[in-house]
């Protein structure tokens, strides 16, 4: 059972009851649908739509200045509200006083409309919640590159526990897309390339999020990330048997396991089908295939884009019938659409009953959380700390697992009293550590003059408070994203007289072309932005040892630093205590033990490319154009070395049964650290082509030098399922190759074969690998 915690302006969330987990039993339906009979159809559609408060010029949604924000709250929620729209991230508020103005205004709805039913509160939680001076943690891809779903678990646990404490009863996270193409500017919401690790740190952030009693919305339902040349908003053509396997495992892992209490659809359309309007996705998958009781919201005015981008309505009347027939409960963020269904419904043109079906819904949801027995008559926090020492050692352990280092031709660590020269536009600048829908990035941005509002170092500070100040000099070199050659000069001169060069390039997230990277912010290229590559080029060119620190939220094409610079190492927007975690790596305090979840490309011209790819993925004899990474998937470094012994595999293993897989793991080096053991699987002869290699399970383990454990790993056979020639997702008898190492690399290996019947894949079946310690 997940534990909940009390209700903040009204009692603890109901106890889950023994049918689907929802709040317990006969007697709350009864209720519900008591309530539904007493609703006027103005009072259903209430329920059905959000409110967001928001000034010109905060742009924090696509399109948002195309709609209309002149009602007043007051006069719009006058027969009640359904969702209250980022009333916390819109603008830097002070939380305890914003506090005091949300508890009011949900007093006001239980005293002053006529069925007194409190708002669901949402906010944007991605890395941290969403509100001014609250903790920022690691983005996404900085989780999957931890490996780490208990730390996951833990963080996600802290930023629910804010979340509930300031009212504010959904968040909008986390973001499930596999990543198919480095060029979307998105890749830095979303955690990897593989859809099991997706599955299990994504479904671990729901667990961590509701324990606290707030209910996880899973995004993007489905199909976003795979958009034609990585363009955000872009057509998506893939098949049946993609997207079955690759990209809707990671949010039936949640749904199922996780108990995710909501779902955001996808702005995209599916060879011509908007998710939006598509019951097949919206009902057919996530309920009746998966059993989801929970509600489906909106992607902020996806219902209105049905009728304005996608063009399969006539008018947002005609959009609104379709989504809510498909399945989509609440429109968010405001009601653009659905508050026609009203004159729909009178008009004879839309049953009823589709819109009794989403009320329903969103009332269960929130009996779930309590709000139907809530009065808000306690008094609102005075004070909140959201950026405690809790939350800055889970963001700084986070950060340190994170961090990648690619290459290293024995410069690092670097040892005590080395000349430093830190260099590059990422060196000093305090947003460079955070993704897009970070509040810095995604709001404070807007509001020029405002204190970020919680301690942050940058690179600079930290790694002169690591090595000392006197012996390091810096220079900015060049922006990151323009032409501007001007810094060049003082960056080679620094260099010169430096016994190493540590050079941090990358990116600057924002949203809409306001970035590098982030929503909105794709590339045609994989490039360093800007001239930034020519700056690492003109301080190779001085012969001092150059350590390149990518602080980016994709991947670049940077074969050529690999070739050439002394050492690389990768941070992907690693947030408030990322620029200690850099600095402890360069100087060996912290022992670097993140891997990449995402494979480091040759070039833009081999995207889209994934290492889940069939042998001719890669290329072959037939072309002259191989798609060989810079880097594969589940790559990373350490300052020790780790031997892989003693590795078991059953000779067979039923078609329905698991593989108990055990391997010894030893620290051969002279220091400790942390390894990620790496299981992979590849399926030698089916029905349709497979991967060349699959990630099967994981463990992070602590080692001590000249220690060893023995890592177990149960893994169901259901982990090697995939949809056959009739799409029945089945698991097939034949040989099955097993190895431990990276993706691309094989340090210990063995073969099974599965036997038995061709076996089908239900609900029921295990998705978890299984792992312990000996």
């Amino acid at each position: 059972m997940t534990e909940v915690h009390a209700v903040v302006g009204g009692p603890a969330p109901a106890q889950v009851g023994p049918e689907h987990g929802r709040p317990d039993g006969h007697d709350g339906e009864t209720r519900l649908r008591d309530l539904l009979g007493r609703m006027t159809i103005e009072e259903k559609i209430a329920q059905l739509v959000g409110f967001w408060e928001k000034e010109d010029g905060e742009a924090v949604a696509p399109m948002q200045g195309e709609f209309g924000g002149n009602a007043k709250l007051e006069e719009f929620s006058r027969h009640g509200l359904g969702h209250l729209t980022r009333t916390y991230g819109t603008r830097p508020v002070d939380a305890a006083e914003h506090a005091a103005w949300l508890w009011k205004f949900q007093r006001d709805l239980v005293t002053g409309t006529r069925l007194g039913i409190p708002a669901i509160v949402h906010e944007e939680c991605l890395t941290g919640l969403s509100a001014w001076k609250a903790a920022t943690f690691p983005t996404p891809l900085a989780w999957g590159a931890a490996f780490d779903p208990e730390l996951v678990t833990e963080m996600a646990a802290a930023i629910g526990a804010s979340m509930r404490a300031l009212g504010i009863h959904q968040g909008l996270s986390p973001v499930l897309d596999v990543i198919r193409d480095p060029r979307w500017g998105r890749v830095d919401e979303c955690i990897a390339e593989d859809p099991y690790l997706v599955g299990t740190i994504g479904t671990s952030y729901v667990r961590g999020l509701q324990s606290q009693g707030v209910h996880a919305t899973l995004k993007h339902f489905a199909g976003y990330s795979a958009s034609r040349a990585g363009r955000n908003f872009g057509p998506v053509h893939i098949g049946r048997r993609e997207l079955a396997d690759v990209l809707l495992p990671p949010f039936e892992m949640a749904v199922i396991d996780g108990d995710a209490r909501s779902v955001m659809h996808s702005y995209a359309e599916i060879d011509g089908m908007p998710v939006a309007a598509d019951p097949t996705m919206l009902t057919g998958i996530l309920r009746d295939q998966w059993g989801f009781d929970g509600t489906v919201v909106a992607d902020y005015y996806g219902v209105a884009f049905l009728n304005l981008l996608h063009h399969v309505a006539s008018d947002h009347a005609d959009a609104a019938g379709q989504a809510l027939a498909a399945g989509l409960d609440v429109e968010l963020p405001t009601g653009d659409a659905y508050l026609t269904l009203r004159e729909s419904v009178r008009a004879g043109t839309l049953d009823e009953a589709l819109v009794d079906r989403a009320v329903l819904r969103v009332l269960r949801q929130k009996l779930d959380l309590g709000l139907l027995d809530a009065t808000f008559s306690d008094e609102p926090p005075e004070a909140i700390d959201l950026d405690s020492p809790e939350h800055r050692s889970i963001a700084r352990r986070l950060a340190e697992e994170s961090v990648v280092l690619v290459a290293n031709r024995d410069v690092l660590p670097l040892p005590a009293g080395r000349r430093v020269a830190l260099i590059g536009p990422n060196a000093d600048r305090q947003s460079a550590l955070f993704g897009c829908y970070s509040f810095l990035n995604h709001v404070l941005v807007q509001h020029p003059g405002v204190e970020t509002g919680f301690e942050v170092s940058t690179v600079l500070d930290a790694v002169r408070a690591e090595f000392g100040g006197d012996l390091v000099t810096w220079a900015r070199g060049c922006d990151v994203d323009t032409d501007d050659r001007s810094g060049f000069d003082e960056a080679v001169t620094t260099a010169s007289d430096a016994d190493v060069a540590v050079l941090v390039v990358g990116d600057h997230a924002g949203l809409f072309g306001r970035g590098t990277v982030g929503e909105g912010c794709d590339r045609d290229d994989l490039e360093l932005p800007g001239v930034q590559r020519e700056l690492v080029e003109s301080v190779l060119a001085t012969g001092t040892p150059v350590v390149l620190v990518l602080l980016t939220g994709r991947p670049y094409a940077v074969g050529w630093a690999v070739s050439r610079c002394a050492a690389v190492v990768q941070a992907f927007f690693p947030g408030e205590e990322g620029a200690g975690a850099i600095a402890g790596v360069l100087s060996g305090r912290v022992n670097p033990s993140g891997r990449l979840p995402v494979t480091l490309p040759g070039s833009a011209g081999a995207q889209p490319y994934s290492y889940l790819h069939p042998t001719l993925g890669a290329g072959n004899a037939g072309t002259n154009l191989l798609a060989t990474p810079v880097a594969a998937f589940g790559h990373g470094l350490s300052y020790t070395t780790f031997a892989y012994t003693d590795l078991t595999v059953p000779s067979t293993v039923p078609t329905d049964g698991t593989v108990g897989v055990s391997v010894r793991v030893t620290n051969t080096g002279t220091v400790a650290g942390d390894d990620v053991v790496q299981l992979y699987g590849r399926d030698l002869v089916a029905s349709v082509t497979r991967p060349v290699a699959q990630l099967l399970g994981y463990r992070r383990v602590h080692l001590e030098p000249g220690r060893s454990v023995s890592v177990e790993l149960t893994v169901p056979a259901t982990r090697l399922a995939f949809s056959d020639r009739t799409f029945t997702r089945v698991v097939e008898p034949g040989d099955v190759e097993i190895w431990v190492g990276t993706s691309a690399r094989r340090d210990t290996e063995a073969v099974t074969t599965f036997v038995g019947d061709t076996v089908p894949v239900t609900n029921a079946s295990p998705r978890w690998t299984t792992t312990d310690i000996r």
